[in-house]
């Protein structure tokens, strides 16, 4: 299974596939635009196009993505830029050498696509790699089918312990119903 699943991404990025359309998310630009910059890593982060927008607003940003070929372009985009990105070719739900928090957490259609194993994984990473007062910024699928990508109800509900969801903001993507979700770390809460 995890062969043929990179496979199809290596196969999708060779030609051009429908979710890495080049345009920063208007979501992205207003947090940006009321947030200061500091450490970001971005999941999932395909050819770069986050990614390198965060780097050009400041931002020290960390890409991954498990796809060769989406790291690869994603490098050749950022040179032609002249921003400095951390690339790496690892799996969301295992980063190694990825030692340090980060302030804002981002995810554009990486998470949905997971099976609920590699979720639970990637929910223990994440709460590994926010730092105090940090974001997690999700955008995904949601009320889908059973089997298909979706941010579910209790994926949501694996998040609750240590972040608070400040928005949700539902959508449409293809006919498809989507959202995006604004988190941010919980405080310890007092004894």
């Amino acid at each position: 299974m995890r062969f043929w699943r990179r496979f199809f991404f290596e196969w999708m990025y060779l030609h051009s596939p429908p979710w890495d359309s080049g345009i920063v998310p208007p979501e992205l630009i207003e947090f940006v635009s009321n947030h200061p910059a500091g450490r970001a890593i971005d999941l999932g982060c395909g050819t770069g196009t986050n990614s390198i927008f965060l780097a050009k607003k400041g931002w020290q940003v960390t890409a991954v993505d498990f796809s060769w070929l989406a790291i690869y372009l994603a490098k050749r985009k950022s040179r032609a830029e002249g921003t400095k990105i951390t690339f790496l070719r690892q799996d969301v739900t295992n980063l190694r050498g990825v030692n340090k928090s980060f302030d804002l957490v981002l995810d554009v259609g990486c998470f949905h696509g997971l099976s609920v194993i590699q979720k639970q994984r990637y929910i223990h990473q994440l709460r590994r790699l926010l730092a105090a007062q940090s974001y997690f910024l999700l955008y995904g699928f949601i009320e889908s089918p059973p089997n298909s990508p979706a941010v579910r109800s209790d994926d949501l509900e694996g998040m609750k312990e240590f972040l608070e969801m400040i928005r949700q903001q539902p959508g449409k993507d293809r006919d498809r119903n989507s959202a995006w979700f604004v988190f941010r770390k919980k405080t310890r809460s007092r004894s």
